[in-house]
């Protein structure tokens, strides 16, 4: 069942009509080349692709008898077509339609993945400039570092979404191999001039070599690589949800109007949409676990990565692809606050200069480890609330000896720490 938070491009890929549709087109094509090989006569093939279709609620209702999804499918399409039917799947086995369609699927998907990338890089760049020159502080370990941008934050989610873009792009490559090779890879029983006219048709290249299957590291490649996609999602997110704390407030997302935060309390805000993406990217990331448990089967083909691959496919690629959208729409509509990024620049009075002050100490000929230990012991008086930084050193004769007045305020300048903001916004836009 397609979930209800499912786009509709991608609920329309992973329906059972779909799903079918991509088996029988795989079925029609190689009737094609078995015809051109001289093995299906032609007023044969006319009648298969001029009647071959299928019921859904039929092919339910046959893999009750069954027991297997492919002959109950292959029995509702000869229902149709009649005594022509003896010519479909000949020589196939089900791998050959099952992943070979799998392929196609998985190849669609990445490449409505690849559009909502590029989406959301959009969006990315614009914020970015946008927000090139807006002053906040920096945070390491949760605590304040030194002035960066909010501008140059979201250039380097734009870079890693161009990283993210680059292994989505090799990805769909990976999965685009289709295999039309029979029950162990031999071609005991068709040509392989069969599965290269069925793959150049579907857009595939043929595995160079395969089992009854196409291997699985394909697979492993390919879910890790929406897993890392998941993390940078979730990444962001829990940096949103950072800044929205009541403490910080320096960037919420959009809260509509009629909109509610909680049950309990009117005046909640809560960054409801982050908290989503945090939690989705976790089973995202469960997804590829799975992946890279199927790479190893018994022998030349088991099924117990069917069943898996049969949740994770869909499921993966539905969830990224609301993701991306929902991320998306979030900074496309994020409420930024310079004001409070100021205010929470200059709660710490001067500290986030520190550095800047240890090194023109060590310019001037001292031990960086004297200059350090100056510097450290004014800051830590700064944080027990005696005055600000600026006004401790200029009153410490151990610094005023080495830097003048005029020498220490113009180390408390913003423009100093970000006069390189410029560089890193061509090397990362190109522009």
């Amino acid at each position: 069942m397609i979930p209800r938070y499912a786009r509709p491009l991608m609920a329309q890929l992973w329906s059972q009509e779909n799903k079918y549709r991509k088996w029988l087109e795989v079925e029609i094509l190689a009737c094609e080349a078995l015809s051109q090989l001289g093995l299906i006569p032609p007023r044969d093939l006319e009648q298969i692709k001029k009647k071959a279709s299928f019921s859904a609620a039929r092919i339910d209702e046959l893999e009750q008898i069954t027991r297997h999804d492919v002959i109950a499918f292959l029995t509702n399409v000869a229902e149709q077509v009649g005594p022509a039917s003896r010519h479909i799947h000949l020589g196939l086995t089900s791998s050959d339609v099952l992943d070979t369609s799998m392929s196609v699927l998985l190849k669609e998907a990445a490449e409505i993945l690849i559009k909502d990338l590029k989406a959301l890089q959009s969006v990315l760049k614009r914020q970015a400039l946008a927000h090139k020159k807006t002053v906040m502080i920096g945070r390491s370990h949760g605590i304040h570092a030194e002035p960066i941008t909010f501008g140059l934050k979201m250039a380097i989610w734009y870079d890693e979404a161009g990283r993210n873009l680059r292994r989505l792009i090799q990805a769909k490559e990976t999965i685009a191999v289709g295999k039309i090779s029979g029950a162990v890879g031999t071609f005991a029983h068709l040509s392989p001039k069969v599965e290269a006219y069925v793959c150049r048709k579907l857009g595939l290249k043929p595995a160079p070599a395969s089992s009854q299957i196409i291997q699985r590291d394909r697979y492993a490649e390919y879910f890790c690589t929406l897993a890392v996609l998941a993390g940078s999602i979730e990444k962001i997110a829990v940096e949103i949800r950072h800044l929205q704390r009541t403490e910080v407030l320096e960037a919420e997302e959009y809260f509509s109007k009629g909109q509610k935060g909680s049950s309990a309390m009117p005046h909640k805000r809560n960054p409801i949409t982050s908290e989503n993406l945090t939690g989705l990217s976790r089973l995202v990331r469960s997804y590829a676990m799975a992946a890279l448990e199927n790479q190893a089967l018994w022998h030349e083909r088991d099924i117990s990565h069917s069943s898996v691959e049969r949740v994770i496919g869909p499921d993966a690629t539905i969830l990224l692809d609301y993701m991306l959208a929902k991320l998306t729409n979030i900074l496309e509509n994020l409420m930024v606050y310079p004001e409070n990024m100021k205010k929470n620049l200059e709660k710490t009075k001067g500290l986030i200069f520190s550095e800047g002050i240890m090194l023109a100490l060590t310019r001037k000929g001292i031990t960086r480890e004297e200059a350090y230990r100056v510097v450290q012991e004014n800051a830590m008086k700064v944080w027990t609330g005696e005055k600000s930084f600026e006004e401790l050193l200029k009153q410490d004769p151990r610094i005023n000896q080495w830097l003048t007045d005029k020498e220490l305020t113009g180390l408390f300048d913003l423009a100093y720490n970000l006069k390189n903001v410029d560089v890193i916004f061509r090397r990362v836009f190109k522009n």
